[in-house]
């Protein structure tokens, strides 16, 4: 129960009544919205569904201090209002804690409301262990089994989302390690599963939440930036609309013209990926065109008709039209896209929809699901995506991280069209090589083929395909799959069904391997199923599996030696916690561990590592550094600096090792061990230099180096580390290491370099 004092206030109402009437407001608003939906009006169940929530978790509240049934009603109006659908979908919203937070099991959700929202709850309900058992983070086995319960019915996924797109609008409540991994793994996971689903504006929202607690100072930025410059937008938009509205009218086309700026994620990105500042970010925003045609059968004549004034009027980019109105996306997605230039002198992208096409792009092809007894259309691209989920859940990787890759391979944003030698079409993911369609057209084709025909020519299995391709697999009886086919299958499908055959292939090698091992234990007397003895053999060849030392064995690719016999006088460690703790373990390769390599850099560096015997989580850990001693390790794939938006990983030795947000690890670590990220700041007084490359691209001349070196030497007063340039028809490529104090140093060396006649860019190498 609440520990909330139930006082009157200046009207006579206490807490309680004055809460019970917001709840019972906001419940009204929800029934509203669904009495002017197109939907089937099942208001009885609606309420039953409400009572019983609010009751269940009476007395509950959100860490913002609300009550708990608040939670439930927003996720119920995202359902109802922003995704369009009905009364099992909105009696799910609203049930959707109840077995998790209280003591009402699945079984009284069937007794109540019926085994279909039964089964959506249970599918929304967290769990422990399962199938990953301890392996895995309890994240990795909650998406696996939401998943499977999605792949029966679609709606799970669709409430799911509702649920996580209302956390993080109330995500400012929580702790910041708290946010980090939620807003961490609604970047890795739900933003591109809300994009395959076709949910286009809930995907940009769940961006733009995470990218805002991610990098709280850019997000900001950005947004002042858009704000600032909406009047030239604004303008701009005028003149290169009046043309085509006046055009329109003068046809009689029924229509309206808007806007779309790009979300404050998108551009974020692009100012990253081809390091830009704002004021180059060209295609800030496109003009969509949204037309109700006379005739719903000729949508595709009508968007051409558009498209042909459109392009009477300006220019077209002769590589940049796209028709998704004749090959809707995988997710239903359907429009025209062109790219003209513009009065101003820039390219505009215009998005032709019908009222419907826009319908279903803001909403989601899935708002539109058939449910129908017996099944659905069973040729849909959605229906063969969630086949395609169910089969790759039926084999899982038993790392968590891995699976979570696995199910990210398959929610490709972009898309190609391959046709079959009969002329069919199929859409695969953008970068699938021939042995991909191998797979995807059928297993045994793809453990059988040895090339491919593109365009009726030879190709081999590796060779990506472009959109328009016509391939045909040539396969031979005597093929079978081979290792190095992991290297350039690209979709979820391929991969799983590869692995499958290798696996059962490496069995009969390992079990080969097994009976070494077994003959080593025996003749050194060591006891058969001693783990430590394990341990220290995987330990001391770098290898993170007994499946694969066994495969190794047997392969003859390493010998049980005398060295291996001085192994077992030490203490042993428990290599599969090493590798639950520290998910970047090494290989007989010689890749080493994030951790590991952390800890070379550790040793070799001058200073003292000192960390607190305990650290607290909820705490901000406070990043420090004197001339011997540091209380954290920078980790080596991103290579953090003051300045820079940054967390902390608090390994096994209760040591914190600091990451970009943005950084690929990072990402990982917080979609799947977010229980050891903390938030992390640096000292102000933090005295330390440290490493970064600056990449330079300008036009080559002489006594340009000279300048360059002067601005970083002189001017900046800064320490080169390296400095290599590359000049080729008169243009120059340099890539420049000095030692910084904060991002704010970097920030001025850029802009000092630019300066240079010569110096066309200069910007920090990610």
């Amino acid at each position: 129960m609440s520990d909330t004092p139930i006082l009157p206030d200046s009207e006579g109402l206490t807490v309680e009544q004055r809460e019970d009437a917001m709840i019972e407001q906001e419940f009204q608003a929800l029934l509203n919205e669904y009495l002017h939906s197109n939907h089937r009006k099942k208001v009885e169940i609606i309420e039953r569904a409400f009572r019983f929530a609010k009751e269940a978790h009476h007395g509950i509240r959100r860490r913002s201090g609300e009550p708990y049934i608040m939670h439930p009603i927003a996720v119920a109006r995202i359902v109802c209002e922003e995704m369009g659908l009905g009364s099992t979908s909105i009696c799910s919203a609203l049930l959707h804690d109840v077995v998790e937070d209280t003591e009402y099991t699945v079984e009284d959700i069937e007794n109540l409301f019926g085994k279909k929202i039964a089964m959506i709850v249970s599918g929304l309900t967290k769990i422990s262990g399962g199938i990953f058992g301890d392996q895995a983070s309890a994240q990795a086995e909650n998406f696996r089994k939401l998943l499977l319960t999605m792949s029966e019915d679609i709606r799970v996924i669709l409430v799911k989302m509702a649920d996580r797109l209302h956390n993080m609008r109330t995500l400012g409540s929580m702790l910041p390690s708290k946010q980090y991994k939620i807003a961490g793994e609604t970047l890795y996971i739900y933003a591109p599963l809300a994009h395959r689903l076709g949910l286009f504006a809930i995907k940009t929202e769940l961006e733009d939440l995470s990218f805002k607690y991610e990098h709280p100072e850019a997000y900001a930025e950005i947004q002042h930036n858009i704000a600032s410059s909406e009047e030239m937008r604004q303008k701009v938009f005028q003149d290169f609309a009046a043309p085509i509205t006046a055009k329109l009218h003068e046809m009689g086309v029924q229509f309206e013209m808007k806007t779309r700026v790009k979300s404050a994620y998108s551009i974020w990105n692009k100012m990253q990926t081809k390091n830009i500042p704002f004021d180059e970010v060209y295609d800030l925003y496109a003009v969509r065109i949204i037309f109700d045609p006379q005739h719903e059968e000729n949508e595709k004549t009508e968007c051409f008709n558009i498209y042909s004034v459109i392009t009477d009027i300006y220019r077209p980019h002769p590589e940049r039209t796209r028709d998704w109105v004749s090959h809707p996306k995988a997710n239903g997605y359907r429009a025209l896209h062109v790219t003209v230039m513009g009065p101003d002198g820039n390219w505009t992208e215009v998005q032709i929809r019908s009222r419907k096409m826009d319908e279903i792009a803001e909403r989601g092809f899935a708002a539109h699901w058939k449910y129908k007894v017996g099944g659905v259309d069973e040729g849909s691209e959605l229906d063969i995506w969630l086949r395609t989920i169910k089969e790759i859940l039926e084999n899982p990787e038993p790392n968590a991280l891995d699976f979570l890759d696995t199910i990210k391979l398959n929610l490709f944003a972009s898309e190609i069209f391959v046709f079959t030698p009969k002329g069919e079409l199929k859409t695969l993911p953008k970068d699938a090589t021939a042995l991909d369609f191998a797979f995807f057209l059928h297993s045994d084709l793809g453990y059988h083929c040895i090339a491919a025909k593109v365009n009726h020519r030879l190709a081999p299995l590796s060779q990506k395909l472009q959109s328009g391709d016509q391939v045909e697999i040539l396969t031979s009886k005597s093929q079978t799959p081979k290792p190095e086919w992991e290297n350039f299958v690209t979709t979820a499908k391929a991969k799983t069904q590869l692995q499958a055959a290798l696996k059962k292939e490496r069995r009969g090698v390992a079990a080969q391997g097994e009976e070494i091992y077994n003959k080593f234990i025996a003749e050194n007397q060591l006891i058969t199923n001693d783990l430590s003895v394990l341990d220290k053999i995987l330990n001391f060849f770098d290898i993170d599996k007994k499946e694969e030392l066994f495969y190794q064995l047997g392969k003859n690719e390493i010998v049980l030696d005398d060295n291996v016999k001085k192994l077992f006088k030490g203490k042993s460690h428990n290599v599969f916690m090493r590798y639950l703790l520290n998910p970047f373990g090494g290989s007989k390769s010689g890749n080493k561990s994030s951790d590991e390599n952390n800890s070379k850099n550790k040793k070799s560096d001058k200073k003292k590592l000192v960390s607190p015997k305990k650290i607290d989580k909820k705490a901000t850990y406070l990043l420090q550094s004197t001339e011997t001693e540091r209380n954290y390790i920078i980790a080596t794939c991103c290579n953090p600096i003051p300045g820079d938006d940054v967390l902390g990983y608090v390994n096994e030795k209760e040591e914190v090792i600091v990451h970009k947000q943005s950084c690929p690890i990072a990402m990982k670590l917080k979609s799947s061990f977010g229980s050891r990220l903390i938030s992390v700041e640096w000292d102000k007084h933090l005295h330390e230099s440290f490493p970064v490359e600056i990449e330079i691209d300008g036009i080559d001349g002489a006594g340009v180096l000279n300048r360059i070196t002067h601005i970083i030497s002189d001017n900046m007063a800064m320490n080169i580390r390296s400095l290599t340039i590359t000049a080729n028809k008169g243009l120059f490529h340099g890539e420049l290491g000095v030692m910084v104090h904060d991002a704010r140093d970097i920030e001025q060396l850029c802009t000092q370099l630019k300066k240079l006649d010569e110096v066309k860019s200069a910007a920090r190498k990610n």
